[in-house]
């Protein structure tokens, strides 16, 4: 399966170095290492010169509510992420791509790099007006984002936890994913635990399913630990 947008996406915009340029002269620009938090405030464009930023969420009101909620998953999760305090994964922002944070409660957002130098500029929307052009980028990489975001939001409403699992590495790797000689890979790791509460699941059940799943050959292991899947993957079987 071949990453149909990574290509597009990953080039730098038209005006990148002259955007670039203007950052480092105003001070807009950091560098960040991998797990690092990346300060940010609602209202802001952030865009990703270099690595990629991992975005995540945490839910008050599930840190409030989650011990009386009922377990109805097949794992004993409850379907709604993580709850208490931990982090649940929302996705990444490459090189070349624009995010925000936005803040509404009982949600909270951040951001932290996911790779070493990872490398963020950050502008007010007024700024671009000195480059047009480079607005009208901005605006069709969010509705890319958009769209990718409404992929996202059919592979979780999946019922079974397996099949949300193979569409949510699949999504990752059709955005982000490198080619090598057997198929794609996300050039970026993932722990089970990242995994798991991207999807409404544990740790322990994402390692039990990606066992399976490499069993059935849907997905592979690249290099150190990357996760990645065949050029042509089968259609997996649904089980009884």
């Amino acid at each position: 399966m071949l990453p149909s947008t990574h290509a597009d996406h990953a080039r730098p915009f038209l005006t990148w170095q002259r955007i670039t340029d203007w950052a480092q002269e105003h001070y807009r620009s950091r560098a960040f290492n991998k797990d690092e938090r990346i300060p940010t405030r609602p209202g802001l464009l952030y865009l990703v010169e270099r690595g990629a930023v991992r975005l995540v969420g945490t839910s008050q009101l599930l840190s409030e509510v989650g011990s009386d909620l009922e377990t109805d998953d097949e794992d004993g999760a409850n379907g709604l992420g993580a709850t208490g305090n931990e982090e649940a994964f929302l996705g990444f922002v490459g090189a070349g791509q624009p995010f925000e944070i936005v803040a509404q409660s009982p949600f909270s957002l951040q951001s932290f790099a996911h790779a070493d130098n990872t490398t963020v500029i950050w502008l007010y929307w007024s700024d671009l007006d000195n480059w047009p052009h480079f607005r009208r980028e901005v605006l069709d990489a969010f509705r890319h984002q958009h769209q990718r975001k409404l992929l996202w939001l059919s592979t979780l409403g999946q019922r079974r936890t397996i099949d949300r699992l193979l569409g949510f590495i699949t999504l990752l790797i059709e955005e982000f994913g490198e080619p090598y000689e057997s198929g794609y890979y996300l050039p970026w790791t993932l722990t089970h635990a990242q995994i798991g509460s991207a999807i409404g699941s544990t740790r322990v059940t994402v390692t039990r399913l990606m066992g399976k799943l490499r069993q059935r050959k849907l997905i592979h292991t690249y290099k150190d630990g990357l996760i990645a899947i065949p050029a042509s993957p089968m259609s997996f079987r649904k089980e009884a």
